[in-house]
């Protein structure tokens, strides 16, 4: 069994999906069997009498998985909530962290890598006492912290990567994501800032719109 990641975030909307596209596509092209996962999806909107996970499957069309949704997104909400809020907003049973594992085993028992995507940040919380970092210790996930490019993100990007260090997870690294198009002093700094105020490495910068390096990928393999 290869490498298995959870690319996890800073906060909500900062390039997560993004950067698992990218990197399940990259490990694609280069012959990888690489499996995805996004256990739970929130903000779901229902096509056909069914909850459509977006960022699950662009997960598995950028890696070319043909598995089921079922198995790649067990559990779906309609409300923009953490998972195990959402849940309860929408009265239904809250994610089961034997079945994610379930589920994760026999996605990755056919490939030789995984990704798998958090909901929001690595301390948002699964169901009451769990949260991504428990599951990324129950399922030996090595971290990728996705830090959204913009002004004040030195801060969660610092709590993120401590959180993971109190979880004794390993850090493969962490990303800064450009999203948004035009440019800022702030933005300009902030890789600096990072390297200077925490101690994981730094995997690099994904520009607006464009692929991820291949210094990046790499780094990864």
């Amino acid at each position: 069994m290869g490498r298995r990641f959870l690319i996890t975030g800073t906060d909500s909307r900062v390039g997560k999906t993004t950067v698992g596209c990218a990197l399940g596509f990259a490990f694609r092209a280069r012959g990888i069997r690489v499996g995805v996962m996004k256990p739970v999806e929130t903000g779901c909107a229902e096509v056909g009498g069914e909850l459509e996970a977006l960022d699950a499957s662009a997960l598995a069309l950028a890696a070319g998985s043909q598995l089921p949704m079922d198995l790649i997104c067990p559990y779906r909400y309609r409300s923009p909530l953490a998972p195990a809020v959402a849940a309860d907003a929408d009265h239904l049973p809250p994610p089961s962290i034997d079945n994610i594992a379930r589920c994760f085993h026999e996605i990755a028992g056919q490939n030789d890598a995984m990704l798998v995507e958090s909901v929001g940040g690595l301390a948002t919380p699964l169901a009451s006492d769990t949260d991504f970092a428990n599951l990324a210790a129950l399922l030996n996930l090595e971290v990728i912290v996705v830090v959204g490019n913009r002004l004040g993100c030195v801060n969660p990007a610092t709590l993120t990567l401590r959180h993971a260090e109190s979880h004794r997870l390993t850090t493969a690294g962490y990303i800064l994501c450009d999203i948004e198009q035009l440019s800022s002093p702030e933005m300009e700094t902030n890789a600096d800032s990072l390297k200077r105020f925490t101690n994981e490495r730094y995997l690099g910068r994904m520009r607006y719109r464009e692929p991820l390096s291949k210094a990046i990928v790499e780094q990864l393999l």
